[in-house]
């Protein structure tokens, strides 16, 4: 009994540990293209060090116990990594640019809306309105709505109560760039970092299908990232001609790129396809809006930035929207394990 509630649990600790990865990942990405280094550029790097971190492990534990690759199941990996991984990444990093850190986060909370929707139009989830736990859901989705738009338009006072300390010393995004986005930039960055998190949503949903084809993970992340790493090289050399914006020295760049790359990419994507397979896609996007609360407390502490009254309401609405929508898919759960149970017994 006891080893069954473990088991029930791991994959609620594990999406904490993916959103706390996420968090650091946010703080030193933002340190880092507030130095000056390229999005494209950083997008590569990242995915470079992931396969480089991946390969022998794939290698060593896989690779004799890999089923067969078809040429079908590979373009379909092909084509996850080009949209899921490489255009979502370069999309949100050059609407970071247009628009804010705040509105990036904050419509990255739109994800698991997203990705409800999405799973919806493709019968992959189910909302029964006439139940307890189809309510629940509809009202943890609009929770999340809320929270969403609270921290896109709602600044409210501001709570200074942790200092001013900035640990990287670096500036904002728009004092680094000295100019504030234009009308037209903002809506064109607010575009991009919307169609950023379509493209992940849908990526999320479609990983699901993927892996029943080519179930080992490991080499499944593996492949994706070693794709993606070909594709953004592409397009950042098309982009980037400057032999300046390519170098890495031994400072927070590099360790941004080794971070995101072996850590987020490297670990937290192979994290991901592990609970999507015990659980689901919506279950992984619903845990989403928690890297953004640990990054607002986060970015506080070590980067000295200010919380706003909006922050804290909007935070609270999409943990309370987290909640409700949890305890839907958990109780559903439970209905379908008594539903077997009793089948079992009269059997």
């Amino acid at each position: 009994m006891e080893a069954g509630r473990s088991s029930s649990r791991k994959p609620y600790l594990v999406v904490i540990v993916i959103q706390t990865i996420y968090a650091g990942m946010f703080l030193l990405s933002k340190a880092a293209l507030n130095g000056g280094m390229n999005t494209y550029v950083f997008v590569f790097y990242r995915q470079a060090a992931a396969t480089l971190f991946l390969v022998p492990l794939a290698l060593f534990l896989e690779w004799k116990t890999a089923p067969p690759l078809s040429f079908m199941t590979f373009c379909k990996i092909f084509l996850l990594s080009f949209f899921g991984i490489t255009v979502s990444l370069d999309f949100c990093g050059v609407g970071l640019l247009y628009t804010s850190a705040t509105l990036s986060a904050a419509i990255r909370n739109s994800l698991p809306v997203i990705t409800f929707l999405l799973a919806l139009l493709l019968r992959m989830e189910v909302l029964k309105l006439r139940t307890t736990s189809g309510v629940a859901k509809l009202a943890g989705i609009l929770f999340c709505t809320a929270g969403v738009v609270t921290l896109a338009v709602y600044k409210g006072p501001r709570l200074n109560l942790l200092g001013h300390h900035n640990l990287f010393h670096h500036h904002n995004i728009q004092e680094h760039e000295g100019h504030v986005p234009s009308g037209k930039t903002w809506i064109k960055g607010c575009f991009l970092v919307l169609m950023c998190h379509i493209f992940w949503g849908l990526w999320l949903v479609l990983q699901a299908g993927v892996m029943k084809s080519y179930p080992s993970m490991l080499l499944f992340t593996t492949l994706q990232c070693f794709l993606s790493s070909i594709q953004t090289f592409v397009i950042a050399i098309a982009v980037e001609r400057n032999p300046y914006q390519w170098k890495l020295g031994w400072n927070l760049k590099l360790v941004a790129v080794a971070y995101s790359g072996i850590v987020v990419t490297g670990i937290t994507f192979h994290l991901q396809a592990w609970v999507i397979e015990k659980k689901d896609p919506v279950f992984l996007a619903m845990s989403t809006p928690l890297a953004s609360i640990i990054t607002l407390f986060a970015s506080a502490i070590l980067l000295g930035e200010i919380i706003s009254l909006g922050s804290i309401l909007g935070g609270l609405l999409l943990v309370g929207g987290l909640y409700s929508v949890l305890w839907a898919k958990s109780r559903e759960q439970s209905i379908v394990d008594e539903s077997c149970l009793r089948a079992e017994a009269r059997a």
